[in-house]
C-alpha cells in the first residue's frame, strides 16, 4: 500500500499552539523549526498524549536569532496515535516557523 506523504507549517507563539491533532496513526519524519526574530528565544515542542498527558520531545530550547533546528530528521520517527495532540510553545509571540513532513495514517 502506497504512503501518503504530507506537509504542513505554522507558527509557534508565547501560548500553547497546536501544530497538529492526529487522526489516525501517524508518524512525523521531520520537524524543523526557525526563529524568525532577531534576538534568541527559547522553545518547547510537546505531545498531549491521548489529547491530555503531556509529553515533551524538547522543553525550553534555546533557539539563537534568525537560526533554525531540524528536530526530527535522518530516518527518525515519531508515531502520533489518533487523538495524540502535537503542541508547541515559544517564548515571544510569533517568534517561531514550524515545517512537519509526516506519513498520514500509516499501513499496516
Amino acid at each position: 500500500m502506497a504512503q501518503d506523504f504530507e506537509s504542513e507549517g505554522g507558527q509557534i507563539t508565547n501560548s500553547a499552539t497546536t501544530l497538529l491533532t492526529a487522526n489516525s496513526d501517524d508518524a512525523i519524519v521531520g520537524l524543523r523549526l526557525a526563529n524568525i526574530l532577531t534576538s534568541a528565544v527559547t522553545v518547547s515542542i510537546f505531545i498531549l498524549e491521548g489529547g491530555s498527558t503531556t509529553r515533551y520531545l524538547v522543553k525550553d530550547l534555546s533557539l539563537p536569532a534568525a537560526s533554525s533546528v531540524e528536530l526530527i530528521q535522518s530516518g527518525s520517527k515519531v508515531v502520533l496515535q489518533n487523538a495524540d495532540v502535537l503542541k508547541g510553545q515559544a517564548s515571544a509571540a510569533s517568534s517561531v516557523d514550524v515545517w512537519i513532513s509526516r506519513v498520514d495514517s500509516i499501513s499496516t
